[in-house]
């Protein structure tokens, strides 16, 4: 299986335009899509609370499905069910199971409103999804497990660890899995099961659910990163009856406010979690993605790799090292992709070079001069020319940009990007070019 993993937690783009980069996974070899929806799923009844109100309808779920089959596509929703659940314990509704009270990332294993939850969630996208033969459970960054009173409490009276308590908490989940679905096989990430011994997973695995903790993790998920989890998961592999599947996490880009393709690949589009600001946009990562998939179709990035990227691109050239492209390209949203490239590479630079290093406007037009309004129009006219057709032309660009995202993206999305990445750059040019008129 080569997954590619739509993480909607933000940037989630409109079913329009999966549409057009569906076919395009498939061209590039990928055979399945990992979507995990958070806030974008269509949840009912009680759990309508966690709806975003942009968040997919029942009908885009459908169509969604219907696109993946039609391309060759096998659909794997992604439910988390341990960490990385702020999107539902920042409610007030839900705070109760929190794992300390303060943090909204994970669940407190030992509620039974936990697990009860957990039930209808996982019920209701399941549901919805009945084509499907795969689930993934997430389990990744269960941060701050063991530190809540309840789960210290239960540590102490049954002499365990946290891995043990993690264990718990996930076969209670399987054990659900398996008597309401049976046939339907389980992923999850394994970087919390890299901290527990193999003595402890054999412990656990007694009864259906075995820890599989394959030698080729690979072939599971598309995204791993071998130098740094491949050994670890080469320890022992274990036969996994019910096909229960731990998969390799990628190391995540160092910096979460990324605009930029930086990292090879990971979740398309992403958020760091539900309060994170923006990654890079989906578009942006296009060209990373079919290299990555491409290295993996071809065991490496190789001529013949590199051939088919540029061809089903458009592209003339691409340089890993600059994490750039040459040439015009043909892939969906390759407008925003050399916007953003604009931006990236230009925007502040071009105007704090010209609010900063312009004599006239430090010596006549200063902030001084500007609050109480008075100025030399010899002077001020020496730069004036210069800085309203910066203005100008980076209004223009970002007319276009917006244009092109609003075709993409829904209006949160669209004025998150703008308010990160160009606001914080163009006001000081508005608000100069304001005062000059």
């Amino acid at each position: 299986m080569r997954l590619v993993h739509l993480d909607l937690k933000g940037a989630a783009p409109r079913v329009s335009y999966l549409e057009q980069v569906f076919p395009l996974l498939s061209q590039l070899g990928a055979n399945g899509i990992l979507i995990e929806y958070e806030d974008m799923f269509p949840f009912k009844g009680e759990l309508e609370i966690l709806r975003s109100p942009y968040a997919y309808s029942e009908e885009d779920i459908e169509r969604i499905q219907q696109l993946a089959e039609q391309h060759k596509l096998e659909v794997v929703p992604l439910v988390q069910t341990f960490g990385h659940v702020e999107f539902i314990l920042k409610h007030e509704k839900y705070q109760h199971l929190r794992e300390v009270e303060r943090f909204p990332n994970s669940f407190n294993p030992h509620v039974p409103d936990t697990l009860a939850l957990l039930k209808s969630i996982l019920s209701q996208v399941i549901e919805k999804h009945r084509r499907s033969t795969w689930i993934h459970i997430g389990a990744d960054e269960v941060f701050h497990l063991g530190e809540g009173m309840d789960s210290k409490n239960w540590m102490s009276h049954n002499k365990g660890d946290v891995g043990t308590m993690f264990l718990k908490h996930i076969k209670e989940v399987l054990g659900f899995l398996t008597a309401q679905y049976w046939g339907l096989r389980v992923l999850m990430w394994d970087d919390m099961l890299r901290k527990i011994s193999v003595g402890a997973l054999r412990g656990e695995g007694t009864g259906r659910q075995r820890w599989h903790l394959g030698q080729a993790p690979q072939q599971h998920l598309l995204g791993v990163h071998p130098g740094r989890h491949g050994a670890q998961c080469q320890q022992e592999p274990m036969p996994c009856p019910v096909g229960m599947w731990v998969s390799g996490k990628l190391e995540e880009p160092q910096a979460p406010s990324c605009c930029w393709h930086q990292r090879p690949l990971a979740a398309l589009p992403a958020e760091y979690d539900h309060y994170s600001v923006l990654c890079e946009l989906l578009p942006v990562s296009i060209p990373s993605l079919a290299i990555c998939l491409q290295t993996l179709v071809n065991g490496g990035f190789t001529e013949e790799a590199k051939t088919k990227v540029l061809d089903v691109l458009g592209l003339e050239s691409v340089q890993l090292e600059q994490s750039t492209c040459e040439g015009r390209g043909a892939f969906p949203g390759v407008e925003i992709y050399h916007m953003v490239e604009q931006v990236n590479g230009h925007l502040k630079e071009s105007i704090l070079k010209a609010l900063e290093e312009e004599s006239a406007i430090k010596g006549w037009f200063s902030p001084y001069h500007r609050k109480r309004q008075f100025g030399n129009p010899r002077n001020m006219e020496s730069f004036g020319s210069k800085v309203l057709k910066l203005h100008e032309d980076w209004e223009s660009l970002v007319r276009d940009l917006r244009a092109q995202l609003e075709r993409i993206y829904f209006p949160d999305t669209v004025e998150e990007w703008m308010e990160e990445n160009v606001n914080p750059y163009l006001d000081q040019l508005r608000d100069l070019v304001r005062d000059y008129r």
